[in-house]
């Protein structure tokens, strides 16, 4: 049982606040709670239009603590921590990323992804127990996900992410004071239809702002070859037919000859291309792309010491 005298006060939350123009929502039809909805919701993009430059900031900050080597974990609670762990697991199928990269620290660990955990977000401990068991260095960065901005959960692991030396981000949907970390985002979408829910404009706004964090931070670690991920896992038939026609559009090849090609690098894709653009063996093709930081741009817009070269 939670003790009254021990709740923690949030009455004063925007998020918490009741919107006025919801107020008779139960009185409307289906068509005109869609359309009042849809119209609370322009509100989750001005909201991250508004923080535009400090969702530049967390990208570039990513972008350099995995350049480094570092690796990036989202800690949140609830819906915060679900759209953290959906970020999470998004990255390696589509940007080949190894797990343990990119990871989500959960309050209340996986069972919470589907079913809420008892005060789990209210432990000041857990997180930092199990960010301590991941062994942070000065190159990881800690995201912490709070749309109340003052989740316990979520807070100790920030201060813990100071005390290890890693940098730290705070997304919250709410005025966050005091917030300890290197950056604060602030995505004010204003109360939500329905009072208390931050599943919905709160979580809208967040996952906007991950989805720019993380694909901007890819992008720039050479993901991406133009807008076709070419860092892709073929986890599923429609991933391996996306690599085919990646294959086929950037090598101008026929299906059966892009099957030959990805099949010959092992399933990887870049590989395949190089093999086929500069005319080169498997571990020449490796080598190359090692020599060119992973790029897919860089490496065939590159020389190499081999069959194109000699």
């Amino acid at each position: 049982m939670f003790s009254v005298e021990k709740t923690r006060r949030t009455g004063h939350l925007l998020t918490e606040k009741a919107n006025p123009r919801t107020v008779n929502i139960d009185e409307l039809s289906c068509s005109e709670i869609i359309d009042l909805i849809s119209w609370e919701d322009q509100e989750a993009f001005n909201a991250v239009s508004r923080e535009k430059d400090s969702v530049s900031r967390a990208a570039d900050m990513v972008f350099r603590s995995l350049e480094c080597g570092g690796r990036v974990f989202f800690v949140g609670a609830g819906t915060s921590g679900r759209l953290g762990v959906m970020e999470a697991a998004e990255c390696p199928p589509t940007f080949g990323t190894d797990p343990e990269t990119v990871q989500a620290v959960m309050a209340g660990g996986r069972d919470a992804v589907w079913n809420a955990v008892e005060g789990a977000e209210d432990s000041a401990t857990a997180s930092v127990e199990a960010l301590r068991g991941k062994q942070l260095s000065g190159d990881d960065i800690v995201v912490g996900i709070a749309a109340s901005s003052g989740t316990p959960f979520v807070i100790s692991a920030l201060e813990y992410a100071r005390t290890v030396g890693c940098a730290s981000i705070l997304i919250s949907c709410s005025e966050a004071e005091n917030a300890p970390a290197d950056l604060v985002i602030t995505l004010l979408v204003g109360p939500e239809v329905i009072v208390g829910s931050t599943r919905l404009k709160a979580a809208t706004a967040t996952k906007m702002a991950l989805n720019m964090i993380t694909t901007t931070a890819m992008v720039l670690l050479g993901k991406t070859y133009g807008n076709l991920m070419v860092d892709l896992k073929p986890t599923s038939s429609k991933l391996l037919d996306r690599a085919m026609r990646i294959i086929m559009d950037i090598c101008s090849v026929g299906e059966e000859e892009a099957a030959s090609l990805f099949s010959e690098a092992g399933g990887n894709l870049k590989v395949a291309v190089v093999m086929k653009l500069k005319d080169l063996s498997l571990d020449e093709s490796v080598e190359l792309l090692g020599k060119s930081g992973g790029s897919l741009k860089r490496a065939l817009g590159s020389g190499f010491p081999g069959k194109q070269n000699s």
